[in-house]
């Protein structure tokens, strides 16, 4: 004789009816990310990365979400789903700075782009660029720019090839998990497009060819539209002084793209000091959870 059903006994029923359920439109969506696929035809550079996209997919979700189940939690579900889809579109690996006293890097890399992506360690900035340039990797993840860095990694992204590396993304994008080591953020390098989201920043490379004060050129900054949230500076060698040639990375709180006109104002402000500005890229930014 069979034991009676129980109010648990229904209850578990529930969620193995809800299970396949979320299964099924996990299989569902995948069907449609292949439709996509094939709609766009051959890719080139990875055209079927969008990280701000995906960034907007996620607020949008955060904007909605209710009840007990953790905020985090669910940026984490939707991240390991979003790495895992984009592959079907195209190949998808992730170089990461990684030496064996910054594995923290590791940790905050796999969070937001999955836990099956192949991923590979290497011991420099300027490693994980490489591989991105010669597309042993789609993402390189790189630390976030610091005043004291000696070599800076960012000077290389310095150039007028439509085809460079560019930063696409700030993490982590959905909170810290149990990363290991220093509390330290990182950015995401790809050749992929740079796309407004709605709540942006744009890192620009200016490089000065003659005496200009950092707040001077902060002084342009804002009076060109485009506040300054950030300044790393970075001189040639030999120079040895703060009133050579310089390149500085400056992060704008506001979407910015090569063709913006404040970037012609800024220059047409700078007078006989040679100026030149370019666009390293961007990033949706991160959510703020509790």
């Amino acid at each position: 004789m069979l034991p009676a059903r129980t109010p648990l006994d229904d209850l578990r029923r529930d969620i193995d009816q809800i299970d396949d359920a979320i299964h099924d439109l996990l299989m569902r969506r995948a069907a449609v990310v292949e439709r996509i696929g094939a709609a766009k035809g051959t890719p080139g550079q990875a055209v079927y990365l969008r990280p701000g996209r995906e960034a907007m997919i996620l607020r949008r979700l955060m904007a909605r979400h209710s009840g007990s189940f953790p905020a985090k939690v669910v940026v984490r579900i939707w991240r390991e789903m979003i790495t895992a889809l984009t592959r079907l579109q195209g190949p998808f690996a992730v170089a990461v700075y990684a030496p064996e006293d910054k594995r923290g890097f590791w940790d905050v890399a796999r969070d937001h782009y999955g836990s099956v992506v192949p991923m590979t360690a290497v011991n420099t900035p300027a490693a994980a660029l490489r591989a991105v340039s010669d597309g042993t990797a789609t993402v390189g993840v790189v630390p976030y720019p610091a005043e004291d860095d000696s070599d800076p990694w960012w000077r290389f992204l310095v150039s007028a090839d439509a085809n460079r590396p560019r930063v696409v993304a700030r993490l982590p994008f959905g909170g810290r998990g149990n990363a290991r080591g220093e509390n330290r953020d990182a950015l995401a390098i790809a050749i992929a497009s740079h796309e407004p989201t709605g709540d942006d920043r744009t890192l620009l490379s200016i490089e000065i060819g003659g005496d200009l004060s950092r707040g001077r050129l902060k002084d342009m900054l804002d009076a060109c539209g485009l506040p300054p949230v950030s300044f790393c500076t970075w001189y040639a060698p030999g120079v040895g002084s703060m009133s050579g040639p310089s390149i500085h990375l400056v992060e704008i709180a506001d979407f910015v793209d090569h063709a913006d006109p404040r970037l012609t104002t800024l220059v047409e402000r700078s007078g006989e000091i040679p100026v030149r500005v370019s666009v390293v890229g961007g990033y949706a930014v991160p959510l703020n959870l509790p």
